[in-house]
């Protein structure tokens, strides 16, 4: 049940918000799209008091119940980040509303930009840590819910490797590859992040580059 009612909140979040955005912007009914999109939190609250009640009940905890935490913790962190994310597109492409502006790339931008992902990061993560162990209390017996207390742990390693992120940004900010001087000089046969590299080219340690790699860009 508690599956259910998790792929039921992610599939009725996007339907709410496409059609509450469609109702805004398509039939220009503002207020009643600004309605249908307040319905949103009811979604996350039906799936709370299902886990609640599956607990009661007696069931044992286990990892559906913990991916109902994290779901929550995380709604509520990105919600209404992706919400506006969601507006500003809908309104560009059909209501005529300016582009909607990249995150930013490099330098300070992009490490402020990270900071505040990291920020929503650890919000949706201390929710999450947060639901875990009301529910462990809620329970009152290890022996039914020793894997919400596994899943804690988890939630402090996101945090953790965002944070790294974020620090790494700060420390070693991202230098504009077309910079005032019309680009960055490559370094000796093509490489430019070696000992030997050229005044001006971006140094950065490669476990950023890693962490890169396996994050999304242009959040």
């Amino acid at each position: 049940m508690i599956v259910t009612m998790i792929v039921i909140a992610e599939v009725g979040f996007w339907v709410l918000l496409v059609g509450g955005l469609s109702v805004r912007y398509l039939l220009r009914r503002p207020r009643a799209g600004a309605a249908i999109l307040m319905c949103e939190p009811v979604l996350e609250l039906a799936l709370l008091v299902a886990t609640v009640i599956d607990l009661r009940d007696g069931a044992t905890a286990s990892t559906r119940h913990g991916l109902a935490a994290m779901y929550i913790g995380f709604s509520v962190a990105y919600g209404h980040y992706t919400m506006t994310w969601a507006d500003r597109h809908f309104a560009y492409r059909f209501a005529g509303g300016p582009k909607p502006a990249k995150p930013p790339k490099y330098g300070m931008a992009r490490a402020t930009h990270e900071w505040k992902m990291w920020l929503r990061t650890a919000l949706g993560a201390g929710i999450a840590a947060g639901l875990l162990q009301l529910a462990v209390w809620f329970v009152d017996d290890p022996d039914r819910t020793a894997s919400l207390r596994d899943m804690q742990a988890p939630m402090g390693m996101v945090v953790g490797i965002w944070l790294l992120v974020a620090l790494s940004y700060t420390l070693w900010p991202k230098k504009d590859p077309a910079g005032p001087a019309g680009g960055v000089p490559a370094g000796p046969a093509g490489g430019g992040h070696g000992l030997d590299a050229e005044p001006g080219v971006e140094r950065r340690p490669a476990w950023q580059q890693a962490v890169e790699r396996v994050t999304h860009r242009d959040r």
